[in-house]
């Protein structure tokens, strides 16, 4: 059932991973790790060029083949799951990078559902940290999370954003709008 996967999508760098990992260690939820960054850490480890700031069309595809994936799991697993990004952000990144849409993309996002409400992690300067997997800069990241919002609505979704305040209260607010 797709009610039962849910996504947190928005900017790099705007406390997306830092929530997931606090529903799962705190409140047993299941998640799912952003795409991008594990794509990342895989290809630096080996030496792969499927990087955002090496190939962003071969990026763009391993993101889109990880959503897929990701999803298929988690449907498989049953249950409720949270997603770090989820088939509308690679469609979203495409935009957003000028990209060829990669083959089947726009139907996948469109026919393979989620769950509403969509929380969008609005670009937080306060919080905003470059690191080996991120290097955006901070305008960029803003950029970012404008786009997804944009792409989640085209596609009907309900787009919540989590309020700037602290991790309890951002757990709290995910928590209250669904339904847990």
């Amino acid at each position: 059932m797709p009610e039962s996967l849910i996504v947190i999508t928005g900017g790099p760098g705007a406390g997306k991973s830092t929530l997931l990992d606090h529903l799962h260690r705190h409140h047993g939820l299941n998640v799912v790790e952003e795409g991008g960054r594990a794509i990342i850490r895989e290809q630096l480890a080996r030496g792969g060029e499927a990087l955002p700031w090496a190939n962003r069309e071969a990026f763009c595809q391993a993101m889109f083949d990880h959503a897929l994936a990701t999803r298929e799991r988690a449907l498989g697993a049953g249950g409720l799951w949270l997603f770090d990004r989820g088939l509308p952000d690679v469609l979203g990144y495409a935009r957003l990078c000028a990209l060829p849409i990669p083959d089947g993309l726009e139907v996948a996002a469109q026919e393979l559902r989620y769950g509403q409400p969509v929380f969008l992690a609005p670009a937080w300067e306060a919080i905003y940290r470059n690191d080996a997997e991120r290097r955006q800069d901070f305008s960029e990241a803003q950029r970012t999370a404008a786009v997804m919002a944009e792409v989640y609505e085209a596609l009907g979704y309900r787009v919540l954003e989590l309020p700037l305040c602290s991790l309890q209260e951002r757990t709290e607010f995910v928590l209250a709008n669904c339904d847990l």
